[in-house]
Parts: structure tokens; C-alpha cells; sequence
């Protein structure tokens, strides 16, 4: 099942997935400060906890090897990672399903199984190359180029997203467990987040500031600022909420 884009911007480090599978989003990304993994095919949770600390101070490449030689499944499992300095490493295990295999390059890296072929990593890497604006703008973008150039050969299902700003706790975390359209809903979601919730991320507290914003002012002007602009543009907000 499954492929996944793990990126790096400035700091950001992300990672986003899709599959015809359910809640792909909670199985296959592990992403930490500074590192992350994406434990995907035949997945074996411990390659992504064992694997996110230990990049934080061993090369990746290091790392997989480690995890290939102690599995007796490596032949079924698929993964690849990014280490805290920003070098990568993949392995796609030889009983994998076809379509399967991975890419590097330097600021990503894309691996898959199940899929149409290996047009679907390359236009996901592409895509993301070639993408401007937000870091999850391109994310997405890129999948969706994957998912346009035939994605998983069984379908589409579900899909996440993981970005982490420096710290243990994401930035942001959205997930489309079960659904037609599973990237489509992705989008919507980060269009709705950008209506509120990135504002208040502002205020959140960090290892560096214990307390976060002592007060919610800016929080609240960022809000405002953001839904002036939105409705001044004309563009209806995406949120399924109801007003009570």
C-alpha cells in the first residue's frame, strides 16, 4: 500500500501520505524536531519510533541498515527517513507489491508500493521541485501530482499530513482516515486551518519559551487580519462547522 513524500523546508520537516488504505495517516509517519520516517508496505511501527530518535544523532543510512539487519521481515517492509542533519535513506523490501520503490534527492525523498508505476514517485517528486508558496501547499501539491499520474492501483482511501516546527509536537496534523477524495479533503483542511488555527499556533509554548504568549492580542489580531482578507477577496471560508 501507500506513498509518501518527507520533505524538509528551513527548519520544517514534513511528511505526507496516501494510500487505499485506512487511516494511513496514523500508521505510516513518525516525525520528530528534526527527523522523520515513514514506515509504509508491511508496516513495522518500531522501524518509526526506534528509527525518529535515533536519527537524531546517527546518519540515516546507519540507521536502516540496522533495522533491515535485525528485521525477518525487511523483505515486506518499505521506508525511508530523513536523519537531523538532512541526509536520507529508503528501502523497499523485494517481496514488496508492484509497483514499489523510492527516489532521493536533496531536500526529499519519495517512496511507494501498490502504485501504477514508477511514474507516480517521479511526478511526486517533481511536483514538489517545482512548487512554490507554503511548505504544505507543495506537499500537497505533490501528492496530487503522484495521485494524477495513477497514485495507489487499488483506489484512493485515506491520506495525512505532519509538519513539525523544531519541536516534539507538530505544528500541524491532519488526517483523512476514510474518504472519496482523501488529498481533496487535505486541502480543505489546511484551507482551514489557515482560517484560525496556524494563527493560534502563534501562542503555543515551545522549549525555548515555556509559557508561550503570555497574552492572545496578537493571536487575535492575526485572526481578524486573516478573515478580512479571505472575505474582502470573496472567498467563502471551507470549514464544515456550524455556527451555534
Amino acid at each position: 500500500m501507500t506513498w509518501s513524500l518527507i520533505a524538509r523546508d528551513g527548519d520544517d520537516i514534513g511528511l505526507i501520505v496516501a494510500s487505499k488504505f485506512f487511516a494511513c495517516g496514523a500508521v505510516v509517519p513518525y516525525v520528530g524536531p528534526r527527523t522523520a520516517v515513514a514506515s509504509q508496505a508491511f508496516c513495522n511501527p518500531i522501524w518509526g519510533t526506534e528509527g525518529r530518535a535515533r536519527l537524531e544523532t546517527e546518519p540515516a543510512a546507519d540507521v536502516l541498515a540496522d533495522l533491515v539487519a535485525r528485521d525477518e521481515g525487511q523483505a515486506i517492509r518499505q521506508a525511508h527517513m530523513i536523519d537531523a542533519q538532512g541526509n536520507f535513506a529508503a528501502h523497499t523490501g523485494g517481496d514488496c507489491v508492484d509497483w514499489a520503490g523510492h527516489l532521493i534527492r536533496d531536500d526529499h525523498s519519495v517512496a511507494g508500493n501498490m502504485l501504477a508505476g514508477s511514474k507516480v514517485i517521479e511526478a511526486t517528486s517533481q511536483a514538489f521541485t517545482k512548487a512554490s508558496g507554503p511548505f504544505a501547499d507543495r506537499l500537497i501539491a505533490a501528492m496530487k501530482a503522484g495521485e494524477a499520474a495513477g497514485g495507489d492501483k487499488r483506489g484512493r482511501q485515506a491520506a495525512g499530513l505532519t509538519i513539525h516546527r523544531g519541536e516534539d509536537h507538530p505544528w500541524l496534523s491532519l488526517r483523512a482516515d476514510d474518504h472519496a477524495d482523501p488529498l481533496g479533503e487535505l486541502d480543505r483542511l489546511w484551507q482551514v486551518a489557515q482560517e484560525r488555527y496556524v494563527h493560534f499556533t502563534l501562542g503555543i509554548p515551545t522549549r525555548a519559551a515555556f509559557s508561550g504568549s503570555p497574552t492572545r492580542d496578537h493571536i487575535d489580531a492575526a485572526i481578524a487580519q486573516a478573515e478580512a482578507q479571505r472575505i474582502a477577496s470573496g472567498r467563502p471560508s471551507q470549514s464544515h462547522a456550524v455556527e451555534t
